[in-house]
């Protein structure tokens, strides 16, 4: 199977991750450009380009290539939307300038520098506060970010704490208590791998039983623990194993994706779960 191209630098990190799944979700197939042009309402080089990054991929692409693979696509779903919502930029609301010589707006209204200015006391040289200046004691207005946008923003923050945890501990990574635990993986701590535990043919080392879960860098937990053991029991190096995801895991992953050819993306998913399972 080819290699794919080298994603573009100035892809953005969530885009690079949808990508990176739909490319796995492809390979694992077996299906040839072609043929999903064949079985998709998208041409040959309208996948080329979406799997290259040289174009963002429709939500419709995302549903039918899933459909034609066979697989659920609510977790591809929820990184497309991560990848494509991106926080409101409030819009510059007009200041109306005062009227000369009065310093008003309109009715119940002030420009936005009087009421920056109006939020700390003036006062002449003689130390006799100006007419307009707040009391001594009294509280300064306070300027309230409209509605909207605080929604907003915070939909955002939720889809994107959502995609992450699908990311670092989807999947049957273990249960309600292991999740619970992941709060307690830091630096300083290390843990124990049972390299002799099996369970139906598979290979465990006591932290998680997942197969499926996408763990990935940054990520921390009872799933990475898991990974880290895994690879030091097929001869990678992960560094210490302390149940957090970083350069050095995700350096010792490619190789083993490498090794057993897979995608190396340095994500472990299904395909690299059963091969470390092994």
């Amino acid at each position: 199977m080819p290699r794919w191209k080298s994603l573009p630098s100035e892809l953005p990190e969530k885009d690079r991750q949808l990508i990176v799944q739909l490319r796995r979700l492809k390979d694992h197939s077996g299906l040839g450009l072609a043929a999903l042009a064949a079985k998709t309402g998208y041409s040959r080089s309208s996948w080329e380009r979406y799997l290259n990054g040289k174009q963002p991929v429709p939500r419709k692409a995302v549903e039918e290539l899933a459909k034609v693979c066979g697989t659920d696509p609510t977790k591809l779903l929820v990184l497309h939307e991560v990848a494509e919502r991106q926080p409101p930029e409030p819009a510059a609301e007009p200041v109306a300038e005062p009227a000369a010589g009065t310093g008003a707006v309109g009715e119940g209204e002030e420009s936005g520098a009087a009421a920056v200015a109006d939020e700390r006391p003036r006062t002449r040289t003689s130390g006799v506060p100006e007419p307009g200046a707040p009391e001594p004691g009294s509280r300064p207005s306070v300027r309230r970010v409209p509605l909207r946008y605080a929604l907003a923003g915070a939909l955002a923050a939720a889809a994107v704490a959502f995609a992450a945890g699908l990311l670092v501990a989807g999947g049957d990574g273990g249960g309600g208590e292991e999740t619970a635990k992941q709060v307690t993986y830091g630096p300083g701590r290390t843990y124990d791998c049972d390299h002799a535990g099996r369970k139906d043919g598979a290979a465990y080392a006591g932290h998680s039983t997942t197969v499926e879960a996408l763990v990935g860098i940054n990520g921390s937990g009872p799933d990475v623990v898991e990974v880290q053991c895994q690879l030091q029991r097929h001869g990678f190096d992960p560094g210490e194993v302390d149940g957090l995801y970083g350069p050095g895991v995700e350096s010792a992953v490619q190789e083993f994706q490498k090794a057993r050819k897979l995608v190396s993306d340095g994500i472990v998913g299904p395909d690299t779960w059963a091969e470390l399972r092994r």
